[in-house]
């Protein structure tokens, strides 16, 4: 039961964030080369992403009814929606599709990550709980080395686009007898419930989850693009991005074997500053092995960032744990959405996304500050904590 729930999980995630969100980073590069938008126009579509992402995670955090409709049209959503893709041409077409299949993957992240982790912790099964956000790193992975059988097939962005849809379909297609229905996300305790109070740790987690968001999505965003740029015909700027998966999953794995090490606030912290040591890297050190350690630090934090936090927020409110998903993924969503706004600021006025770049590494910089353990927070956190365990 439980390694079944995980798995679902972990390829609904697969689908949802690593293909249905991500899988246009390498698309990028081969979209600008057929002349379908500018990098100022990818920009723009990649916000209309996130803005539906943030809408998707919004709606998912308020829902009290339909909330297994939203995942299954979530997942479902994200594979339609990806096909269509191979149809669509232009900045405000591919803006239109992106924001749906934004909004898509924010029902299916909060929905997955809300079921799963009630369902895995209940089984008293951490780990696997943990281990279902490897999904998007691995979803990512799968995107990158596709690309890279795309490129060697001389497949346009179109026939692209179609085998990214192929391969969703058929992993949906495999968990759908395991995903809930019924009223099951119900039993399970992952409905609306009232208002959180927010304390001055929920309050900073938030804020520091935002800045995450805003930090680490213009390298993952034009990641491919960089890479390409800096070494065009090359081989090796195809397998960046499939580093940055396999990094993410890695990241995840450390993670859950160093989960007794130091507090939760305390790893989020570093691996926030990890994160941003990673862009500077990207940015500073010369060749190859600046975008590798960058690809390796960024793609190494990502997931874990997203887990650790989910697990913070569960500390500090651990009778909300759906209507806390949806919080801090919203937060999430903005820093996103601001994101590909500065870049396209950064590159019509610069013609450059260093500016920018710099920018999200500072935002890092501070976000792994907000969430820094101190002798007093620690205190009026351990105080929030059972005041919300004995109501």
């Amino acid at each position: 039961m439980a390694l079944r729930i995980a798995l679902s999980g972990f390829l609904a995630l697969v689908v949802a964030m690593g293909i249905g969100r991500f899988a246009f980073t390498p698309q990028v590069p081969l979209m600008l080369a057929e002349s379908q938008f500018s990098l100022t126009g990818a920009g723009i579509v990649a916000a209309f992403n996130y803005l539906g992402y943030l809408c998707g995670s919004y709606d998912a955090m308020r829902a009290s009814r339909y909330v297994e409709r939203r995942l299954w049209l979530g997942l479902w959503g994200a594979v339609v929606l990806t096909l269509l893709s191979a149809v669509v041409t232009g900045v405000w077409w591919h803006s239109i599709v992106r924001f749906a299949i934004g909004w898509a993957s924010g029902w299916g992240l909060v929905m997955v990550a809300a079921w799963t982790n009630e369902r895995l912790l209940s089984l008293g099964k951490p780990k696997l709980a943990a281990a279902v956000f490897a999904g998007p790193g691995a979803g990512i992975f799968l995107s990158g080395m596709l690309a890279v059988l795309f490129h060697y097939f001389s497949w346009n962005a179109q026939m692209a686009w179609l085998g990214y849809g192929v391969v969703a379909l058929m992993l949906i297609a495999a968990i759908s007898k395991n995903l809930p229905r019924n009223g099951e996300l119900h039993r399970a305790g992952v409905i609306a419930q009232v208002p959180l109070a927010m304390t001055k740790n929920i309050k900073r987690l938030v804020l520091s989850y935002s800045l995450a968001g805003f930090g680490y999505i213009l390298p993952a965003t034009f990641l491919s693009q960089m890479a390409a740029a800096r070494f065009p015909d090359s081989l090796f700027a195809q397998f960046v991005w499939p580093v940055f998966g396999a990094s993410a999953v890695a990241g995840i794995a450390i993670g859950i074997m160093t989960r007794n090490v130091l507090t939760t606030q305390a790893r989020l912290a570093i691996v926030l500053w990890l994160q941003a040591a990673g862009i500077a890297c990207a940015e500073l050190v010369p060749g190859v092995s600046g975008l590798v350690l960058g690809a390796m630090l960024v793609g190494g934090g990502f997931l874990c960032v997203v887990q650790l936090a989910l697990q913070y927020g569960r500390e500090l409110a651990p009778d909300y744990a759906r209507y806390m998903a949806g919080l801090l993924t919203t937060g999430y969503a903005l820093g996103q959405l601001v994101g590909p706004m500065l870049s396209a600021i950064s590159t019509s006025l610069t013609n450059r996304l260093e500016p920018a770049l710099y920018i999200a590494a500072l935002a890092l910089l501070v976000a792994g500050g907000l969430v820094w353990p101190v002798k007093d927070r620690a205190a009026e956190e351990r105080t929030g904590s059972e005041s919300l365990l004995n109501k």
